[in-house]
């Protein structure tokens, strides 16, 4: 099944019965286009039994109404779906996974606004201010005349308030990456558990920052295997079997009964 566009999203329907909703959330900078910066990833958990409904938006300072847009397009499609019978009859699980401020976003939706959730996973979850999440903001911060102050709503310590007071998806699973030098995982771990103790699961897997966006590269040697063809296979295997291993454990704890 290839991806289709609805209202505003992406979607792609696995072609085999469908098990749960899989509502995603990419990067600061690469979630225009998910269904492309993150194909390999969404492709191989769709390929699983869930539907994808990959929703790009544009990052601005104004993180709420970032989440309130993705959810109102989400919903759209979702109800596009569902009058299609695309999803078929039955009730079927909805999960979150977000990658980087894509988890911040499905935070802030489980905070603001009254949905239903059968669990998130958050990847690489990054809260930064605005003065190191954006490049050269800081630089411009200090040479202005007059001083200005930029910050993103809710800020940081603001959205950390809000998941201790508000946020209601109960189940969640934390990933970070061994070589990921800008996740923030660790601090929000214990705001989750102290929201929903016993419900939170941690990972640690091999990886970097973007390893979620990797993708299953071709590569493919001449008549002469040279020394860059054997750079090109360490390099694909590498990058694929950090990624297979997030899938993985992704469709563990989507599915504790699946094959994996």
């Amino acid at each position: 099944m290839d991806w289709q566009e609805i209202s505003g999203g992406w979607v792609y329907l696995p072609n085999r019965e469908i098990i749960g909703i899989v509502h995603f959330l990419g990067g600061a900078f690469v979630a225009t286009a998910p269904q492309v910066t993150y194909r390999s990833l969404l492709e191989q958990i769709g390929q699983e039994g869930y539907a994808i409904v990959a929703t790009p938006f544009l990052n601005t300072l104004d993180h709420g109404a970032i989440a309130r847009e993705v959810l109102n397009r989400f919903e759209t499609i979702l109800d596009r779906l569902h009058k299609t019978k695309a999803l078929g009859k039955r009730y079927l699980p909805i999960y979150g996974i977000g990658h980087s401020l894509g988890c911040k976003i499905h935070l802030l939706i489980g905070s603001l606004f009254e949905v239903e959730r059968a669990g998130n996973v958050l990847i690489s979850y990054n809260n930064y201010p605005a003065r190191r999440a954006i490049p050269l903001l800081e630089q411009l911060q200090l040479n202005a005349t007059p001083a200005f102050d930029v910050e993103f709503t809710p800020s940081p310590g603001e959205t950390n308030k809000l998941i201790i007071s508000s946020y209601e998806v109960r189940r969640n699973l934390l990933i970070k990456f061994n070589d990921d030098n800008i996740d923030q995982t660790i601090s929000l771990n214990p705001v989750l558990e102290q929201r929903f103790p016993q419900m939170i699961a941690l990972l640690a897997l091999p990886g970097n920052h973007l390893t979620p966006l990797s993708q299953d590269l071709q590569w493919q040697t001449g008549d002469i295997f040279t020394p860059f063809d054997a750079i090109g296979q360490w390099v694909k295997q590498g990058f694929s079997r950090n990624l297979s291993q997030l899938n993985r454990e992704i469709i563990r704890w989507l599915n504790p009964l699946s094959n994996y």
